[in-house]
């Protein structure tokens, strides 16, 4: 066994004001309560809010709080994230602190919600780290999920747990516990995902077996989830397969094919050009309801690639309607 306690805190926040006293003094009871955790995972943008008018460079003082607070428990911490103001732009950086208090790592979110998390650049780098004696853990952000080629290029770099803070207070968290139920399974890796509530989100943080199983799902409210995971079951999964059955990151090591849409060099599929700008959505909108004239590229699986691609004319219904 490779045992490792990792607590998730699912904390109201207000996004007209600081939180980060009504952050420390959770953590103070959770470790009160809990004094054998080892790890504590916040939401994102859990300090103040969604509202970039924040941002401060980093390190800076709030950064150094939680330093102190993960030194003074000798905790792993993830503060969630903060809107960092740095020469290149804004950011939305999560911060990996270890036990000793000292900064290992940040990580500044790939893909900023667009069309809403507008004036926040995108980061470009990923972020591993290892925990001693204990196993890999690798960071994601919100939106970063949707986008399986994140997810998985964690897992290709060794990464056992993904830590995925959200902050999630719309219509569709429902279809992100279905994408990070996926992203455990097709990975095979816990996934620890933790949303706030208030401002901070509408809760339901989850976290996922490397199965895909659900080991615990929060409510709506403030809740401390204190957990033991087992990280021996992820070599295990990974080596023997899921449930003793597919073994999705051999399959995609072993692969026979690269795909040619990742390859920016080549001309893409010109549907993806259709789809008109990143906006948000205009009261009356028809867009996306009428056909838009365009050509699909059919690529040529003989030669592996999109540059020899040939127009494609979908196939004219027969008189009266109907399937051909």
């Amino acid at each position: 066994m490779k045992p490792f306690a990792i607590a998730g805190l699912q904390l109201h926040v207000s996004g007209r004001q600081s939180n980060l006293e009504h952050i420390i003094d959770r953590i103070e009871m959770l470790m009160y309560l809990y004094p054998w955790v080892q790890m504590v995972v916040v939401s994102e943008l859990a300090t103040f809010g969604g509202w970039t008018g924040h941002a401060a460079p980093l390190p800076g003082p709030t950064e150094a709080a939680y330093c102190q607070l993960a030194a003074k428990h000798q905790i792993w911490l993830i503060p969630g994230s903060l809107y960092e103001k740095s020469e290149t732009g804004i950011y939305n950086t999560a911060p990996v602190i270890n036990p000793q208090g000292v900064v290992i790592a940040r990580y500044r979110k790939m893909f900023p919600f667009l069309p809403y998390e507008t004036g926040v650049e995108s980061g470009t780098e990923f972020c591993v780290f290892d925990v001693p004696e204990v196993g890999r853990f690798g960071v994601s952000i919100c939106y970063d999920m949707w986008f399986p080629e994140t997810t998985r290029t964690l897992a290709a770099m060794g990464a056992e747990v993904i830590l995925h803070p959200t902050l999630t207070g719309s219509i569709d968290r429902d279809v992100e516990l279905a994408i990070a139920r996926a992203t455990a399974a097709t990975n095979q890796c816990f996934v620890i995902d933790i949303n706030g509530v208030g401002d901070g989100g509408n809760g339901q943080s989850l976290m996922v077996a490397p199965t895909g199983d659900v080991l615990y799902q929060a409510g709506h409210s403030q809740e401390m989830m204190p957990l033991e995971i087992d990280l021996a079951r992820v070599g295990r999964s990974r080596e023997v397969g899921l449930r003793g059955l597919g073994q999705p990151l051999k399959s995609f090591r072993d692969r026979k094919v690269d795909f040619a849409i990742y390859d920016r060099s080549k001309v893409q599929p010109p549907y993806l050009e259709t789809l008109g700008p990143l906006e948000k959505m205009a009261r009356g909108s028809r867009a996306g309801l009428t056909p838009t004239p365009f050509s699909v590229a059919k690529p040529h699986i003989d030669d592996g690639g999109l540059t020899a691609a040939q127009p494609y004319v979908p196939p004219t219904p027969p008189p009266g309607g109907g399937l051909p």
